[in-house]
């Protein structure tokens, strides 16, 4: 413990925002819990209570709760599993996946058609359906697969995944960076997407690794980086991300932050980069910088989550249930 505080202190030299990261990761934390709780007031900071932020714990996003709880059922076979989780998160939206459901019926690879499945997205664009999330950008891929409609394009590039025999390959893999070094050589997932998609296909029976091993830091986590420490290049994000994460329990104790971790898993990496993320949000707006707007403010989501989670991890569910938390 104590060689790591001096790695990052000696050679990162935090700032005074670091602290204030810890306090937003904390007071974020504690919103989820109150929401969870149906407690009235859920913060007393301006910022928390007017915009929207993801979880400390990715896993308790609303979107991410639908994959684990929805998309990824043990009924289907692996094939079917690994199609479905991709589908799902090149759209990354709950509306859109219901309404293929509703469109298509049963979502697996062995019914799967190009003309099928264009045909229903043809029809909810056509009726002014937002098919895919403002969470983060997928590529058009028109470059690579050559069709005008983006969804042509991303659908190809899910065949292209299908058609590489991928589970043979996955399950010779022992980490979490071989996933993404696989994933990272199809045509239109760069870094980000790699990273999220192995980290989602995690969550399912396909793959069992640690997020503890391996993180890829997006680019609102480099920014919210570089806010907390003076002292910082371009190859340190990822050093910086699992340093901060193996300290979490030091750096919520010594500021005297009674964090509520989820049973008895910790922050993971993954949690950690998005709290960089979130945190360069929350000081555009903090400090007043210039183009401060956050697009998306808070409001509370009508149906409640009864929270999941992977069966690997043995998290204890009860008190867990009946959340309204947002994503």
């Amino acid at each position: 413990m104590n060689e790591l505080l001096l790695e990052l202190l000696n050679k990162y030299e935090p700032n005074d925002k670091y602290d204030l990261f810890w306090e937003f990761a904390y007071e974020r934390q504690n919103i989820f819990k109150r929401k969870i709780d149906d407690d009235i007031e859920l913060t007393i900071d301006p910022i928390l209570i007017t915009y929207k932020f993801t979880n400390v714990y990715r896993v308790n996003d609303r979107v991410t709760q639908y994959l684990v709880s929805k998309v990824i059922n043990d009924k289907y076979n692996d094939q079917d599993l690994l199609f479905r989780i991709l589908l799902f998160k090149i759209f990354n939206k709950i509306e859109t996946w219901q309404s293929l459901e509703s469109i298509l019926g049963d979502i697996n690879y062995v019914n799967y058609s190009f003309e099928k499945y264009t045909s229903a997205l043809n029809q909810l664009k056509t009726s002014k359906q937002k098919i895919y999330s403002a969470a983060y950008i997928m590529p058009s891929g028109v470059t690579s697969f050559g069709y005008n409609q983006k969804h042509y394009n991303n659908l190809k590039l899910l065949e292209l995944i299908m058609q590489d025999n991928p589970l043979s390959k996955i399950k010779l893999m022992t980490k979490l960076d071989d996933l993404y070094e696989y994933l990272i050589k199809f045509p239109t997932i760069g870094k980000f997407l790699a990273f999220q998609y192995s980290i989602d296909i995690n969550y399912s029976r396909i793959t069992d690794f640690s997020e503890m091993d391996f993180v890829v830091a997006g680019p609102g986590a480099i920014r919210g980086i570089n806010k907390c420490f003076n002292n910082v290049k371009s190859a340190d994000f990822n050093k910086i991300i699992e340093l901060v994460t193996r300290l979490q329990e030091y750096e919520f104790s010594t500021r005297k932050l009674d964090f509520i971790f989820l049973d008895t898993r910790k922050l993971q990496l993954i949690d950690v980069q998005n709290i960089f993320c979130e945190f360069d949000k929350y000081t555009r707006v903090y400090f007043h910088q210039e183009n401060s707007r956050i697009k998306q403010k808070y409001k509370k989501h009508k149906d409640k989550i009864c929270y999941i989670y992977p069966e690997k991890w043995m998290i204890n569910q009860k008190g867990k249930n009946n959340g309204n938390s947002e994503t």
